[in-house]
């Protein structure tokens, strides 16, 4: 207990999943934490539930998108605790477009909400985070930034992310900030594993060596590991928790098929 002891962090994306999770494991550890997303009254239950059990937290409507609301965010943090430490970009959004599908509003939006939203976050907080003594800034990609992904908008900013974040792990490392991505596979329990078709949901757990998705839960304690002190020396990297799919799922699968078309459970082309 206390790995947060002293900071502040502020999470986008807060009201659900894994999102919600980043918050109750940061409060659990001492950290006093800005919770946002885009409907800032479904961030009602989370709130109620962490400081019932002590913790301290104010909650915020904020659409990444929009400049404004990213200073009013950072306003907030500070009136409510002087300080930030932690930055935790989580909101994101899915279109489910090939190329040939995609239309440019979906485009645009996923892009403003899982690329523009980040850089604004980054861009606002890091000044208030070198203020505060420095911090770590954790940006939630996926995968989709580490191999191709059927949804050309979403893999486009999830790479992009992951050179966000690199790039800005240069630039403020004077500062003392220290900038990181995480790459989530398929994850149970969040807003977007539910929108899945169930053959969707199962073909993803299907292409996992470790057969599963991950749990919130799982997230969480990385997440929580790369705000925390423990990991001062890491900053531009990117961390795969997938349950080895970026690892070699080509491979996997082509030892599954190649036991199938043995076993005569599976015609060749």
């Amino acid at each position: 207990m206390g790995r947060l002891e002293n900071k502040v962090a502020l999470i986008t994306g807060a009201a659900g999943g894994q999102g919600a999770e980043y918050a109750r494991h940061f409060a659990r550890e001492g950290c006093a934490v800005v919770v946002t997303d885009v409907e800032g009254e479904s961030l009602a239950d989370l709130v109620d539930a962490i400081r019932a059990s002590g913790g301290r937290i104010v909650a915020t409507s904020l659409d990444v998108r929009l400049e404004a609301q990213w200073a009013e965010a950072m306003a907030l943090a500070k009136r409510a605790f002087g300080q930030l430490h932690v930055l935790v970009n989580n909101a994101g959004t899915i279109s489910r477009q090939g190329v040939d599908a995609t239309l440019l509003e979906s485009w645009h939006r996923t892009i403003d909400v899982n690329l523009t939203g980040p850089m604004l976050g980054i861009k606002h907080a890091a000044p208030l985070m070198r203020e505060s003594g420095g911090g770590s800034i954790v940006n939630v990609s996926s995968t989709a930034g580490l191999t191709a992904h059927p949804d050309a908008a979403y893999c486009s900013s999830k790479w992009g992310l992951r050179g966000l974040t690199k790039m800005a792990a240069i630039e403020y490392a004077d500062w003392g900030i220290r900038v990181n991505s995480i790459h989530p596979g398929q994850v149970v329990d969040t807003k977007i594993y539910s929108k899945l078709a169930a053959e969707s949901a199962e073909a993803g757990r299907l292409a996992i060596p470790a057969r599963r998705g991950a749990r919130p839960s799982e997230c969480a304690d990385l997440v929580l590991f790369l705000a925390s002190d423990e990991s001062t020396y890491i900053t531009g990297s990117e961390i795969a928790i997938d349950g080895g799919y970026s690892a070699g799922a080509p491979m996997f699968l082509r030892g599954k098929l190649r036991d199938l078309l043995a076993s005569g459970k599976l015609d060749g082309p």
